[in-house]
């Protein structure tokens, strides 16, 4: 089962190998029809029929609205009339100048769940690498949702080129993305004056990667991280159980069977445990499909848990 609607790439295929594939560099008008991002939404105000067996009165409902495709009509979400609609046209357009001035390529971008939610992804230009050929580049991920289940976020990725982990860029002590909630008008320019000030933030990332690298970290350690990173709520709301299967998964990703555990960067040390979490949430955790394992890594728990493993790896380097 597919929550992507489509999608289009540049580059490699992605993960699960879907989509429309462009040469690099292209406008964003291609984009935007080959990603299926060139409609609108629209909107009309809720009614309903009031009677018996459907016959009678038609009345409006003024406090909500229907949000609809304008291609097809299909309805996309009943949402408050105060809610502020981002088109699918404008995540993208929040990167025309970025690619065209500053060096950003579009990688991916594409619509799920039948247009009720929509990304695009852009390489930074930025790039590391660390002890032993381990590549890590920067991305700069947009999205947002029109059933009120996601803010329009932007926020910093790194992906490990050798096995294609994300991991969001933690900024300092602040959140590692900009939300910008549906009550209010969402303005790119203000985003892109916030992120301005983060995009210096890629320095600080990679001191602290190097550093995770050369924390070499023993096994009674690497036990007592993973058994605070993989938990999941109790049923009766007493505190977090301990999710062996998964830390079963990492702990095998991390002893070998991970890619790219056995680099000079990963073998032993704290960067390894944290990209053997990171590929256990990007490409290993269970879910529905592939998409659904995505949206999760990217917005869902399985970035909290990422966000978890961070936080604890940087206690062993503090």
């Amino acid at each position: 089962m597919h929550l992507v609607e489509t999608m289009a790439y540049a580059g490699e295929k992605p993960w699960h190998g879907l989509g429309n594939k462009l040469a690099p560099q292209q406008p964003i008008e291609v984009w935007k029809k080959n990603a299926g991002m060139d409609w609108q939404i629209e909107q009309s105000e809720v009614r309903y029929i009031s009677g018996s067996n459907n016959v009678g009165v038609i009345n409006a409902f003024p406090e909500q609205k229907v949000l609809y495709r304008s291609d097809t009509k299909a309805p996309l979400a009943v949402v408050s009339k105060r809610f502020y609609v981002v088109q699918p046209g404008e995540i993208l357009e929040f990167y025309r100048d970025l690619t065209a001035c500053n060096g950003f390529e579009l990688e991916t971008a594409g619509v799920l769940r039948e247009g009720r939610k929509f990304w695009a992804l852009a390489k930074t230009g930025q790039s590391t690498t660390l002890k032993g050929r381990d590549r890590v580049d920067g991305y700069l991920l947009l999205a947002t949702a029109c059933d009120g289940t996601l803010a329009t976020t932007a926020q910093f990725t790194s992906v490990r080129v050798v096995c294609n982990n994300t991991l969001q860029i933690a900024l300092g002590n602040a959140s590692s993305a900009i939300k910008v909630p549906h009550r209010s008008q969402f303005d790119a320019e203000a985003v892109k004056r916030q992120l301005g000030i983060t995009v210096s933030s890629w320095d600080g990332f990679v001191v602290r990667m190097k550093a995770l690298v050369d924390r070499p970290v023993d096994p009674d350690s690497v036990e007592g991280l993973l058994r605070r990173v993989l938990t999941y709520a109790a049923p009766d709301g007493k505190s977090p159980v301990v999710n062996e299967q998964a830390l079963a998964t990492v702990r095998s990703l991390y002893e070998g069977g991970g890619r790219g555990a056995l680099m000079t960067s990963s073998r032993g040390t704290a960067w390894g445990l944290l990209n053997s979490v990171t590929e256990f949430v990007d490409h290993h955790r269970r879910a529905r499909s592939d998409d659904h394992r995505r949206d999760a890594a990217w917005f869902g728990q399985g970035a909290q848990i990422k966000q978890r493993a961070w936080d604890e790896a940087m206690k062993l380097v503090a």
